[in-house]
C-alpha cells in the first residue's frame, strides 16, 4: 500500500490542480496565514478555489487581509500556490510516523524569493530505509520443559515459581530428602557407582563434585574410582543424605544450567511417583516468542534484527535466534482455522524484569533497501503536473526538483532526483 494515499475513506495526495479529495471546516493558521480545510492548507490566504475541474467546490479560505503581507502579494503576483495534505493514518499504518504532509506547488522550479523560504528544513541522507510489519508476541524463557520425579513418595518441599535455582542447590524435596541440581548435558539414567561402565555421565558427575569442593584428589575422568566415592560420600553427609557412595535419579538432576522454576506440578503434600512431572522449569535468559502466521513467514529470517516494545513503555533491541520449521494448526482471534510457525527473539539487553507471559509488539523487517538517499515523508512536494518533488533550500533561495520515490520506512522515504546529494538541505512543515 503506497502511504501517501492509504486505505480507501483517508486523505490522498493533491491531484494535478492540487484537489486533495477531502473536506472539512477552516481553521486559520496562526504561523503563516494558511487555513485549514479539514486535512488542507492553502498558502496564498486570498480566498483562492480549486476550481481547476467543473463543478469543484472553493477552499474555505481566512477573510482577506485590508493589507496583503508581502508573502501573500507576491505569492498573488508568482501565482503560486501551496497545499498541504495529511496523509496521516495512511502513513502511521505503513511507516510508523505520526503524521505525514505533502505539499503542492506550481512554480515551474523558478527560484523562491527570501520571504518564501521554508521556516523549517531537514537534511538528505544517506543510508539505509526498512519498512517493518508489527506482530503480537509474548515475553518468556527460553526453553520451558518439566522436570519428573526419579522416585515415588510425597512431594515434601518446592521452590517458589519465578525463583532461579543453581548449580548444588535443592530444586525439591521427596520424603524429605534433596533431589539437587547438579549441571550437565547427558540426563542421569543409570545408578553411577564404583565398578560401573566408565562414560560421560561419570565425568559429569566428578567435574560436578570438585565445582562443589570434593574430591581433592579425585582424578575428573569417565572413571568411577574409590576417590569418586569418597567425594560422593562426603557430598551426601552435607545433603542429609544416605551416604551410599552411589548417585542416582532419586537424588541427583542434571540440567545445563541454572534454571527458573515457571510452574509447580506437584505441590507439597501430594504424591508422587517415578516419572511423573513435579516442576516446569526453564533456562534463565529471557525471550520473546512470536507464533507467527505462516503466510508472513518471510519476515522471519534468523539473525535478522527486530525492535521490541516491552510492557514497561522501552522499545529493546533483539535478534531472531529461532525459526520453527513445522507449522502448527491452531485458532486466529477470530476463531478461524490457521497455522503458524514458532519464532524466538533474543533481547540484546536485559532489563525486562521478572515478566513471563507478557503481551509484547514486535516490528520485524519486511523490506530494505541500503545506501540511499532518503528525506522525511513531510518534505515531500505533490507537483501540478504529476508526481512528487522537494524544495532544495540553498542560502538564501530554493529551487524545487522532482523526485522518484522508493522504499518507505521508519517516516522516510528514498528518493531519486538530479542533483540530489547527502546533506542538502530540504523545506518540511513547521511542527
Amino acid at each position: 500500500m503506497n502511504p501517501l494515499t492509504g486505505p480507501p475513506g483517508q486523505a490522498g495526495p493533491a491531484e494535478p490542480g492540487g484537489r486533495p479529495g477531502t473536506d472539512g471546516l477552516s481553521a486559520p493558521d496562526p504561523q503563516d496565514g494558511r487555513t485549514a480545510t479539514g486535512g488542507l492548507f492553502a498558502a496564498d490566504g486570498q480566498g483562492e478555489t480549486n476550481g481547476d475541474r467543473p463543478g469543484e467546490s472553493a477552499l474555505a479560505a481566512s477573510p482577506p487581509p485590508t493589507s496583503p503581507a508581502p508573502r501573500a502579494v507576491i505569492a498573488s503576483h508568482r501565482r503560486r500556490r501551496r497545499q498541504v495534505i495529511v496523509a496521516g493514518l495512511a502513513v502511521v499504518a505503513v511507516v510508523g510516523a505520526s503524521t505525514a504532509y505533502v505539499l503542492t506547488r506550481d512554480d515551474g522550479g523558478a527560484p523562491a524569493p527570501k520571504s518564501s523560504l521554508p521556516t523549517a528544513t531537514a537534511a538528505i541522507t544517506k543510508g539505509d530505509v526498512a519498512d517493518t510489519e508489527s506482530v503480537d508476541g509474548k515475553l518468556t524463557y527460553s526453553d520451558s520443559r518439566a522436570l519428573v520425579s526419579g522416585s515415588s513418595g510425597t512431594v515434601t518441599k518446592t521452590p517458589a515459581e519465578g525463583s532461579t535455582i543453581r548449580q548444588g542447590k535443592t530444586l525439591y524435596r521427596i520424603d524429605n530428602k534433596r533431589v539437587v541440581l547438579m549441571y550437565g548435558s547427558l540426563p542421569l539414567y543409570r545408578t553411577l557407582s564404583a565398578g560401573v561402565d566408565d562414560g560421560p555421565d561419570v565425568r559429569e558427575l566428578e567435574q560436578n563434585l570438585r565445582d562443589l569442593g570434593y574430591g581433592d584428589d579425585m582424578t575428573v575422568d569417565k572413571d568411577f574410582t574409590s576417590a569418586t566415592t569418597a567425594a560422593v560420600e562426603d557430598w551426601q553427609h552435607d545433603m542429609g543424605l544416605p551416604e551410599t557412595g552411589s548417585v542416582d535419579a532419586s537424588q541427583v538432576v542434571f540440567e545445563p544450567g541454572p534454571v527458573r522454576i515457571s510452574e509447580i506440578k506437584s505441590p507439597a503434600g501430594q504424591p508422587t511417583g517415578r516419572g511423573r512431572p513435579i516442576l516446569t522449569v526453564s533456562d534463565t535468559r529471557s525471550v520473546v516468542h512470536v507464533d507467527l502466521d505462516a503466510s508472513k513467514q518471510s519476515l522471519a529470517r534468523k539473525g535478522a534484527a527486530v525492535s521490541v516494545a516491552l510492557p514497561n513503555g522501552r522499545r529493546a533491541a533483539g535478534h531472531i535466534t529461532r525459526v520453527g520449521t513445522v507449522a502448527k494448526a491452531g485458532k486466529d482471534q477470530s476463531n478461524k482455522d490457521s497455522s503458524t510457525i514458532d519464532v524466538d527473539i533474543t533481547l540484546d539487553r536485559g532489563g525486562t524484569g521478572n515478566l513471563d507471559q507478557a503481551p509484547v509488539t514486535v516490528d520485524m523487517e519486511s523490506a530494505r533497501v541500503r545506501g540511499v538517499l532518503s528525506v522525511p515523508i513531510e518534505a515531500l512536494l505533490g507537483l501540478r503536473e504529476g508526481g512528487f518533488g522537494v524544495e532544495v533550500v540553498e542560502g538564501t533561495a530554493s529551487r524545487v526538483v522532482p523526485v522518484q520515490l522508493g522504499q518507505f520506512g521508519s517516516g522516510r522515504v528514498q528518493i531519486t532526483g538530479a542533483g540530489l546529494r547527502e546533506g542538502m538541505k530540504v523545506g518540511v512543515p513547521t511542527s
